[in-house]
């Protein structure tokens, strides 16, 4: 299945080998058989990937394990040149696909199904252990796939699936907290790269923010004017790494490349125009910040929906360094500029008790089934 800007391979739970419904090194071979990982030439000829970060997915989907929900959602960020799966985040985008997904096989009452109009599915998400709300668009009792919203990053046209990210940010008591640190602002002494101010915050999924200035970049670049740069792109898995460190996601640097989901790193900017990959113009008036990101060590095409939660929930609360991108007033949503276009997302911000609190991030996918059938996987694979 597509879901926003990436695309995976998508399961249910009762369907996988035995050994494989369960977590642990049977399921994490089969899944990286199936996406064609570890792959030395970094091609992923040999199975379902597309050989980058946003085609190199897999979803699991089960029966609903918590009351008020109807599916769990499992997500596995398969590497593509190592034998590990990443299950330590979400993917945003493809959680535009679970609730279309969960019609299509099964899982939800046919009397939950509108003829037409919206049905309305709750989804527990089970690597984060947070809710998602998926409004998936009905038309004579199917889920709708076609329709005229243009997300950039994604060729074709196709119908909306408004998504509701319900209390996105950790909280204490669940391992961590929105701002790990503490703060809004944190120096990061990153040895090769300097000592750079970023916003740490664990929203979505857990990010590093910093400005795109501070690390000799304008905010309008492209996908090759990074990932065609060795030392650039070496520099940012330093400062990936050393700001897991003090999030308090690892205890070492080295631990860094053995969970290269998260945290991601992104770096913002004031508007400014540029020229998308696809061509077509952003002007500066047409949005908020810049904002690019990297994924599993690349800059990303478009933006990651997580991180967009991410950004959105950064930018609602006044003093971090997206919001400060944006000119510094509160805000309860923001469009920004990637590589791709554009993005709206927003995000209900308030403080309790001195502390910020988010209460949900909304943003706009589409998704629709690529193919559905059998892949095939060598016997002796798990």
């Amino acid at each position: 299945m597509r879901g926003g800007t990436s695309k995976g391979v998508f399961f249910r739970l009762q369907d996988l080998p035995p050994a494989a419904q369960v977590p642990g090194a049977a399921r994490d071979r089969l899944l990286l058989r199936v996406i064609g990982s570890p792959d030395p030439y970094a091609k992923q000829i040999d199975g379902m990937g597309g050989a980058t970060s946003s085609t190199s997915k897999a979803v699991i989907v089960a029966p609903a394990t918590r009351p008020g929900h109807d599916v769990d959602y499992l997500f596995g960020q398969v590497a593509i040149d190592k034998p590990f799966v990443d299950w330590s985040g979400n993917c945003g985008n493809l959680s535009a696909a679970v609730g279309p997904f969960a019609i299509g096989a099964g899982f939800i009452d046919p009397a939950r199904i509108p003829r037409d109009g919206v049905a309305v599915i709750r989804i527990w998400q089970a690597n984060i252990g947070k809710t998602i709300v998926a409004h998936v668009p009905i038309v004579d009792g199917q889920v709708q796939e076609t329709g005229d919203f243009a997300l950039d990053g994604v060729t074709f046209p196709a119908a909306e699936v408004p998504l509701e990210f319900m209390d996105p940010a950790a909280e204490e008591g669940e391992g961590g907290a929105m701002f790990p640190t503490g703060n809004l602002v944190d120096v990061l002494a990153v040895p090769g790269v300097g000592t750079l101010r970023a916003t740490l915050i664990d929203a979505g999924i857990p990010t590093i923010f910093v400005n795109a200035a501070d690390i000799g970049y304008s905010g309008t670049e492209l996908q090759d004017a990074i990932n065609g740069d060795p030392q650039a792109l070496a520099r940012f898995e330093a400062i990936r790494a050393h700001g897991a460190v003090r999030m308090g996601l690892i205890a070492s640097v080295e631990e860094a490349a053995l969970r290269q989901h998260t945290p991601k790193v992104a770096f913002v900017a004031p508007p400014a125009g540029y020229t998308a990959s696809s061509g077509k113009r952003v002007e500066a008036g047409d949005i908020d910040l810049l904002v690019r990101a990297l994924s599993m060590g690349k800059l990303h095409h478009a933006m990651m929906g997580t991180a967009a939660v991410a950004i959105g929930t950064a930018a609602a609360i006044p003093g971090t360094l997206v919001n400060l991108a944006a000119g510094g007033q509160a805000r309860a949503s923001v469009r920004f500029g990637h590589p791709s276009g554009t993005l709206r997302v927003g995000a209900e911000a308030c403080q309790r008790d001195g502390d910020w609190v988010v209460t949900k991030a909304s943003m706009s996918r589409s998704a629709r089934v690529l193919m559905e059938g059998w892949v095939r996987v060598p016997g002796d694979a798990f």
